[in-house]
């Protein structure tokens, strides 16, 4: 929900329709939100390991992040922290709840927001996947950024594994940590990694690396096959 309020948000500026936007997102815990994915059996009895060989399901957390985005024609050059270049989202209605195994949403979601923002997949530096720590989910995306980067494989993690899944938060949660890793040149670690799956090619981020980074893709793939991906820039 907060990646599409701040793909709205950059449309709107965009399209000269305002010139600067608030935009984020806020969920809390709840039974209801706790019974509902106990349900679908993919809560971690252990904690959350995205991209694990191991991994046994997700966390759920809380939390809220907000961003101001502004034209570049009334936003301050030193305040500037980096631009929203690219953003997709796409709706492949697959199941109501699971990612399809060969991940074709994320890498219409992927291929669109590289469209967007005129770069090819090589120019990306660093993935904050949307890394549940699913069997489903991780294995779907996986499938998806190693079909999309092929040869040109950037820095992957997801940064569920310290915040949790945040649910209608989570999207403007990991644009801060994209943003972020612009400002400090990182690609942030992924946690509770012991062994890399073996059907991917790329290996997840296991610790906070430094390397020159210009362009983050943050991915948000929801239930129904809500995906959206969304590129940070450099200046």
């Amino acid at each position: 929900s907060s990646a599409n309020a701040i793909m709205l948000g950059a449309r709107l500026i965009r399209n000269n329709q305002l010139a600067r936007v608030l935009v984020g997102g806020t969920d809390a815990l709840t039974k209801f939100t706790l019974n509902g994915f106990h349900s679908l059996e993919i809560l971690s009895p252990t904690g959350c390991r995205p991209f694990d060989s191991g991994r046994n399901g997700l966390t759920i957390g809380e939390g809220a992040a907000a961003l101001v985005l502004e034209s570049e024609y009334t936003a301050d050059p030193r305040r500037i922290l980096c631009e929203i270049s690219g953003y997709t989202n796409v709706n492949e209605a697959y199941h109501q709840t699971a990612s399809s195994a060969d991940g074709s949403g994320a890498w219409l979601a992927m291929t669109g927001a590289l469209d967007v923002a005129a770069l090819n997949a090589n120019e990306i530096g660093y993935i904050n996947a949307h890394g549940t720590g699913t069997e489903i989910n991780d294995l779907s995306e996986g499938r998806a950024i190693d079909r999309l980067f092929d040869n040109a494989l950037p820095s992957v993690s997801s940064t569920k594994a310290f915040t949790g899944h945040t649910l209608g938060a989570a999207g403007a949660v990991e644009a801060v940590f994209s943003v972020l890793a612009l400002k400090d040149q990182v690609a942030w670690a992924g946690l509770n990694i012991t062994g890399y799956m073996p059907e991917l090619r790329f290996k997840p981020v296991s610790k906070v690396t430094h390397r020159p980074i210009r362009h983050v893709m943050s991915n948000s793939f929801g239930f129904g096959g809500n995906n959206t991906s969304l590129i940070f820039s450099s200046l």
